[in-house]
């Protein structure tokens, strides 16, 4: 490790902890060579200064990628960066070219989706994370580059997480040289599911690990010339045998005998199997279950991974029937039999098992049970049957299952190979390794010593490597190596495989019958009593120690005599032979007569260190690269750290070793500016003149006066120890300029002590003055109120008699100015009411004047236009007359008329059906409002009449009171009229109540109505929705279907063209039809009604000249069309002059309404040829433009559908839009010249109607889609490439000089250092604004354009996102500001562009902005998360905050990230999301889809005029192309 030199009084340092292995603490005295030390747990400790090592105090709180860049590469430092990068969940670290992966315990499938592949694939070794995926690609890249074979050997001990990280070395080199297989499987997927078959049979749950490989595997992936995997080949080394037939607690057996357990009833009762807990060789263990681990989805799983590596049903069955007949065996126990040393059978339920595996092996039961319990031993002189005791017995039926076992995985493993199959033509492979750790027990075996024997190997291979990646750096760096030690274990290896070693030893023992495990030991004893590297413990007679590069181990002898020995029992070798399973006898087939009689049994040792020899050649073959996983807890918990463990499994595991290895020359590497960076303050004065950094390096080592450092190319290498005497010296310079600081702060205090002192005197006088000058300012104040109270009552007296003087002068001016204005007003009235009529009887005269000569214009008007009009008529009667065409239109048109007649009909029928229903309903609520009115009137007219006859009543009746006498008479009547009155008064009442009742019923029969008169105008508006909604669908429908057809036309018919239109045989037939025309272009329009008419051969010759003339003419048009296409015709007045050809031609030609013609084939051709320049951004742009147009054009053009197929809707509008082209040419004097047929279409072109389409348009439109896509495609593609370099620069500040350091060039340094840091992102801007501009100038629509930016402003955040997430150094205060300065200069851009142009793009930068707001705001350990994830950074997912909290350092004001609480947090939201099986993926993913569809262009694009554009030369000089010239006013 090196001794560190300079250990002086407060310097901070590691010292050695029992329980933590190693503490950080303050040196508070040296006395000789011990060191007092105050611990951060507040002990002392006196340590050896030999064991005292210096703690880096500027280490980033985050940890190193690197190791090597440690300023201390030492035990203790390396253990600390371990454990701080473990706590923010980065598990991995290099170590040099060496990956440390820590095992999580926990899924982190954020750090293995095919993302994050991605990123890695082709990046530069140490650019990114520290991955295994960099590892991979590095032996990826390796092998391909230089055709050089390459290696990954995984190592560590049990539960270290090997396998997983095999698994994805092995799913990384598969994404990198994927390639289809045979029968639909892939090689890369044959060897991934390899996996969790070979788990199956080869893993077992341990004390450390829950799926612990109990064999070696090395995985060979062949690749052919062009790096794609051409074949794969599996190794296994050591299968651990015993553990078949003996376990213990908490272990379990291998996994196969769980799953077959819990396996489908069907196949339980096939195997006669039951619980596991039944079977002797699994209840030896109390462990049957393992938590997280499902064996009945296990079984299930396996079984489709065999499917995968090609291991069929048949064989599958016998697979599990020989597991299952080893569960059996080993229930078989045996009892002591009649005779002496004999044994029987014990009971019905072993003879139970004996049966059942004996027909799952399918053998016969009496010869299974003679090959368990006797021997047969052949003699020269015969042949000898000698029975076995039941312990022997037992030994016998435990090896019987043993050689099974080891047999069918040695089968599965051979299966697997053929079925990948293996390449014999590849050169170059990659091997993954994946072997055991260096093991150290209580009782170590047999097992034990071979797989420390293959990791001796393996740390030589491994120190070899790393001394040889030494000599590579300082050959690199330019600097002298030739003294460097290296120390080899060769000595180990020759104890252990040297002839004479321990391995012959042992071989030679087991060959002696009469060999025991005490001789063998008294053997061992006796020949390495010498040997430094072997010792005998005290007390022990069968013991031995062997000192490994790991540290002492100390084996038990006892039972490697019998673990050494493979030989198969001849009873046993003869009873599976003669199965009558394929299968089994397959396993134990026949051996040669020559070996069977030349040896009985083959040694284990032997073939395992023959097995390793073959090993080391291929891997010494080949490139190797290293990746050591460490358990962090025997807890096998996340989040657990036990410092102890660690630092054993480094020493296991080499790391340490390569550590020795490289503080034997220079642990310290420090480049020059980061030197310069941390030592500049020991030599001021270098850093003031203009020296380069590594002058600088040069001057401050000869200052100081450091001998034996060397100076690289890049880097300064120092020896150990040289880098505390540099820090040491640093803390001097630091200490003398904090003592000065200290000096000048305290006489800053004492100077503003002094100043508050002399303050407070100073204020203490003023008060004392303040108060004798109020005093006297308050005599001073009464006598000037005194003065006032005069002054005021004297200026209150002038001021009334001022007052009533004004009065009297405002009110005489007051009367004398209304007066004045009384006149003026009735002058100025009179004024303007002359003025009014004079105006009005000029308006009246010079309106006159002006209808008489308005009239007689007009006059003029339509004589002219009539003489027109007969003048066109003439003509367009003489055109009818010639070509027909006038009675064509005439039919066409009638029976468009008849149709729409019968349409409007129809649709006028429904209205009035509508109108008459409305009415009726109307009529209804009329009548009933009329009858309830009636009740209304005659109740109040009862009410009146009631009211009359009481009042008549009333008046009749006679005065209560007339005479004095009463008579009986008047007293009856005055009764009798009280009763009616009370009678009347009832009935009013009840009127009263009815007229309410009617009121109500009025009242609620008129709210009805009118609620019944909204529901009819809904309906209307309902029903006026749905018939524009049905004529939509009815549109989109028909469309459709075209689309439909066009689809399975073309899967079965191409487009002929016009050569082969020529070539057809010439028919005696014509169809001959008033409907059949032939089209301008020459291509005969056919008609479903037409039918074919005999023509003699003179009519034939005549019709065929003109025939002919035409098609050469209209081929010499098209000839002329593509030549002045295939030039840059540029632009008219913002329109695409090749876009608006094309268009005008084909319409004029009827092109889109034929079913054959080649010209739309021709037209794509042209096209394609000329975009394929793909770089040629200018000319893609062109095209880009041009297919945009044209393509908006046939879209609002071309419909799908005859009029057969029209809506009653569409149909009157098809025919009112006919009327108005129609109408349109009768009015238009200009189209007098026009054939009939032309103005057709190209009277009024600016409108765009559309034309039914046939096949060849509708594929046309379809081809120029596709076009216009990729075009898109390319010029986004070609900005992405352009922009890729330069994002790369612009996620990372550049380091700025070190001149920027000294005060006097301060500000100008940071002016070129602020151009310098903003230089790449201004070519960036630069680039933009080029495509910008080309892309105006190309007139390409700022729809285009925008969604261009959008994509690429989204590709900028995706890549600096990611970035800035993969790479620790980017995680930076300076590095986030540098960022944010470069994003205001796209800002700025966006701006420049303006929304038309760059749309959304900078919302598109939301990630990256929000990430670098995170990395540049002060106090982060004030922020709560809700502050942060609502208000700082929303966007984020709480996987990409948690990155970038534990990643982020600040490198210029040293402010640290959020607080721990926050960072708990995130751990259980990443938690929760994990459980809920969340995608946790923290990385972005670019979208390069076609982000528009036709629609959107339509509707973002304004309707293009094309009449107006100006031709080319070309065509305006040729006689083919007059149509062109006429344009629409």
């Amino acid at each position: 490790m090196g001794t560190p030199v300079n250990i002086m009084v407060g310097t901070h340092v590691w010292v050695e902890d029992p329980t933590l292995a190693w503490i950080d603490g303050e040196v508070v005295s040296i006395k000789n060579n011990d060191v007092h030390v105050q611990t951060s747990n507040g002990k002392k400790v006196t340590a050896n200064k030999s064991k005292v090592f210096p703690k880096d105090m500027e280490a980033p709180p985050g940890g190193v990628d690197d190791m090597t860049r440690l300023s201390y590469l030492h035990e203790p430092g390396v253990l600390q960066n371990l454990a701080t990068r473990y706590e923010l969940n980065e598990i991995y670290t290099y170590t040099g070219g060496i990956l440390i992966a820590v095992n999580p315990f926990q899924r982190l499938p954020h750090l293995y989706d095919t993302h994050m592949m991605e990123q890695y694939k082709g990046a530069d070794f140490g650019e990114l994370s520290p991955h295994v995926f960099a590892v991979a690609d590095v032996a990826y890249r390796a092998m391909i580059n230089e055709g050089k074979s390459n290696s990954i050997l995984v190592s560590g001990e049990s539960g270290a997480g090997k396998t997983e990280t095999t698994k994805m070395l092995m799913r990384y080199l598969a994404h990198l040289g994927g390639r289809s297989g045979v029968e639909g499987r892939t090689v890369e997927q044959q060897v991934l599911e390899s996996n969790p078959v070979l788990e199956a049979f080869g893993n077992a749950k341990t004390v450390r690990n829950n799926n612990s490989s109990r064999f070696g595997k090395f995985v060979e992936i062949q690749f052919d010339k062009t790096g794609r995997i051409s074949g794969a080949a599996i190794r296994t080394y050591l299968l651990e045998r015993s553990r078949v037939c003996q376990i213990n607690t908490p272990e379990r057996n291998y996994h196969c005998f769980y799953f077959l357990c819990a396996a489908p009833p069907e196949d339980i009762q096939r195997y006669k199997l039951a619980d596991a807990r039944s079977f002797h060789y699994l209840n030896q263990s109390n462990c049957i279950e393992v938590e997280g681990i499902n064996d009945a989805e296990e079984y299930l799983a396996t079984r489709r991974a065999m499917d995968i590596v090609g291991i069929n049903e048949d064989e599958q069955e016998s697979i599990f029937m020989v597991v299952a007949a080893i569960l059996h065996l080993g229930n078989i126990n045996f009892a002591k039999g009649i005779e002496i040393d004999s044994s029987v059978i014990k009971d019905d339920k072993s003879r139970f098992h004996l049966n059942t595996a004996a027909e799952l092996l399918k053998c016969d039961c009496n010869n299974l049970e003679k090959a368990l319990i006797t021997r047969v031993i052949v003699t020269p002189e015969e042949i000898i049957t000698r029975t076995l005791d039941p312990a022997s017995a037992v030994v016998s039926r435990d090896a019987l299952a043993k050689t099974i076992y080891s047999r069918l995985f040695d089968w599965i493993v051979e299966k697997i190979n053929v079925s990948i199959g293996q390449d014999p033509n590849s050169k170059q492979l990659i091997g993954v390794l994946d072997i055991y750790g260096f093991e150290s027990f209580k009782i170590n075996s047999f097992e034990q010593l071979c797989i420390n024997y293959t990791n001796e190997k393996l740390q030589q291979h491994f120190n070899q490597h790393v001394f040889k990646m030494e000599q590579e750096e300082y050959t690199r760096e330019e600097i002298n190596w030739s003294y460097i030690e290296f120390v080899d274990n060769q000595d180990v290896l020759d104890l252990i495989e040297k002839k004479g070693g321990l391995i012959a030893l042992l071989d030679e023992a087991c060959m002696f019958p009469r060999s025991t495990h005490e001789t063998f030991a008294q053997k061992l004893y006796t020949t390495f009593k010498n040997n430094k590297r072997f010792s005998k413990p005290k007390l022990s007679r069968t013991d031995f120690t062997i000192v490994h590069y790991a540290g002492d181990v100390m084996y038990q002898a006892d039972f490697f005599l019998d673990k050494n020995k493979d030989y198969v029992v001849a009873e046993h070798q003869d009873l599976l032979n003669a199965s009558s399973c394929p299968f089994v006898a397959s396993l134990f087939p026949s051996l040669p007569e020559e070996a069977s009689k030349s040896s009985k049994f083959s040694s284990i040792g032997s073939r395992f260190k023959l097995q390793l020899q073959s090993l080391m050649e291929t891997l010494s073959s080949t490139e190797p690269h290293y990746i050591r996983c460490v358990k962090p807890n025997n807890l096998l918990k996340p989040a657990i750290f036990e410092n102890t463990n660690v630092i054993q499994q480094l020493r296991c595991g080499g790391v340490l070793e390569a550590i020795r290895i490289s503080c034997a020359g220079y642990p310290t590497r420090k480049t020059f500016y980061e030197f310069v960076n941390r030592f500049g303050v020991l030599a001021p004065e270098v850093l003031e003149g203009s020296n380069d950094d590594k002058i600088a390096c040069q001057k401050i080592l000869e200052k100081m006066g450091l001998e034996n450092y060397q100076i690289g190319k890049t880097k300064v290498f120092l020896r150990a120890g040289q880098m505390a005497d540099l820090d040491a010296r640093r803390a001097e310079v630091l200490g003398r300029a904090a003592r000065i600081i200290q000096r000048q702060i305290s006489t800053y205090i004492a100077r503003k002590q002094f100043v508050m002192l002399r303050r407070s005197a100073t204020q203490l006088q003023s008060f004392v003055r303040g108060t004798l000058a109020r005093k006297l300012y308050e005599c001073m104040r009464r006598e000037a109120s005194a003065v006032k109270i005069q002054k005021n009552v004297r200026r209150h007296k002038a001021r009334v008699s001022y007052l009533q003087l004004q009065e009297a002068a405002i009110t005489l001016q007051t009367g004398l100015r209304a007066m004045s204005a009384r006149k003026e007003f009735r002058f100025r009235k009179e004024t303007k009411a002359a003025v009014h009529i004079q105006a009005r009887w000029h308006c009246h005269r010079d309106y006159a004047y002006y209808k008489n000569l308005q009239g007689a214009a007009l006059t003029y008007q339509c004589a002219w236009r009539q003489r027109l009009a007969r003048r066109e008529l003439r003509k367009l009667k003489m055109a009818a007359r010639e070509t027909g065409a006038l009675k064509e239109a005439k039919d066409k048109l009638e029976k468009r008329v008849e149709e729409l007649t019968w349409r409007l009909g129809l649709e006028k029928r429904l209205r009035t059906d509508l109108e008459e229903a409305k009415a009726q309903e109307i009529a209804k609520l009329q009548e009933t409002l009329h009858d309830m009115q009636q009740q209304v009137e005659e109740a109040k007219a009862m009410v009146v009449k009631e009211r009359e006859a009481a009042r008549k009543a009333i008046e009749e009746a006679p005065p209560v009171i007339k005479e004095t006498p009463v008579l009986v008479e008047d007293t009856e009547k005055i009764s009798s009229l009280t009763a009616e009155v009370e009678k009347l008064k009832a009935l009013l009442q009840t009127e009263r109540e009815a007229i309410e009742a009617a009121k109500r019923e009025h009242a609620e029969a008129e709210r009805k109505n009118e609620e019944l008169i909204k529901k009819f105008e809904g309906a209307e508006k309902k029903i006026e929705q749905l018939q524009d909604t049905a004529q939509r669908l009815e549109e989109k429908a028909t469309n459709m279907e075209s689309e439909n057809k066009v689809l399975r036309q073309q899967a079965v018919a191409i487009s002929p063209t016009a050569k082969s239109l020529a070539a057809y045989p010439k028919s005696p037939f014509q169809l001959k039809t008033l409907d059949n025309r032939i089209a301008p272009n020459g291509e005969v329009k056919s008609l479903p009604d037409a039918t074919p008419i005999p023509l003699n051969h003179k009519e034939l010759e005549t019709e065929e000249k003109p025939q002919k003339s035409l098609n050469d003419k209209q081929q010499e048009n098209q000839d002329m069309l593509i030549k002045c296409v295939s030039q840059d015709l540029g632009f008219s007045s913002s329109r695409p002059i090749a876009a608006c050809l094309i268009y005008r031609c084909l319409l004029h030609w009827r092109s889109f309404e034929v079913e054959r013609t080649g010209v739309f084939d021709r037209i794509i051709q042209t096209i394609g040829t000329a975009i394929e320049a793909q770089d040629n951004n200018d000319k893609l742009a062109y095209w880009l433009s041009n297919s945009s147009t044209l393509l908006l054009l046939l879209q609002r053009t071309l419909k799908t559908t005859g009029a057969a197929g029209l809506t009653p809707q569409r149909r009157r509008s098809s025919a009112a839009s006919f009327g108005r082209v129609f109408s349109g040419i009768r009015a238009s004097p200009q189209s007098a010249g026009r054939p009939f047929l032309a103005s057709r279409f190209i009277g009024g072109i600016g409108d765009l109607r559309q034309v039914e389409a046939k096949y060849p348009a509708l594929l046309f439109k379809q081809q120029l889609t596709a076009f216009l896509e990729k075009i898109y495609g390319m010029i986004r593609d070609n900005l992405k490439k352009e922009i890729s370099p330069l994002l790369g620069l612009c996620i990372q500040a550049p380091r700025t000089s070190r001149a920027s350091l000294i005060k006097g060039s301060r500000s100008q340094a940071n002016a070129l250092a602020q151009q310098t840091l903003i230089a790449h992102w201004q070519n960036i801007v630069k680039i933009l604004t080029n495509y910008l501009n080309v892309l105006k100038a190309n007139y390409v629509p700022s729809f285009l354009i925008s969604k261009v930016f959008t994509q690429i402003f989204s590709f900028i955040n995706v890549q600096l996102f990611n970035s800035l997430l993969l790479r620790r150094e980017c995680c930076s205060f300076s590095n986030g500001e540098y960022v944010k300065a470069g994003l205001a200069e796209l800002e700025q851009w966006c701006i420049y562009a303006t929304e038309e142009y760059a749309g959304s793009s900078w919302e598109e930068l939301k990630h990256i902005r929000q990430a670098v707001g995170f990395l540049v705001i002060h106090q982060k350990p004030k922020k709560s998360l809700k502050e942060i994830t609502n208000d700082l950074c929303p966007v984020l997912s709480i996987q990409q905050l948690y990155r970038i909290s534990t990643m982020y350092w600040d490198d210029k004001y040293g402010t640290h990230t959020v607080s721990s609480e926050v960072i708990s947090s995130m751990r259980i939201m990443m938690t929760e999301d994990s459980n809920n099986a969340v995608s946790s993926s923290f990385l972005l993913d670019d979208d390069s889809s076609i982000p528009f569809s036709m629609d959107d262009i339509s509707k973002s694009m304004t309707e293009i005029e094309v009449t107006d554009v100006d031709m080319p030369p070309l065509i305006r000089d040729n006689s083919g192309f007059t149509f062109l010239h006429q344009r629409k006013d």
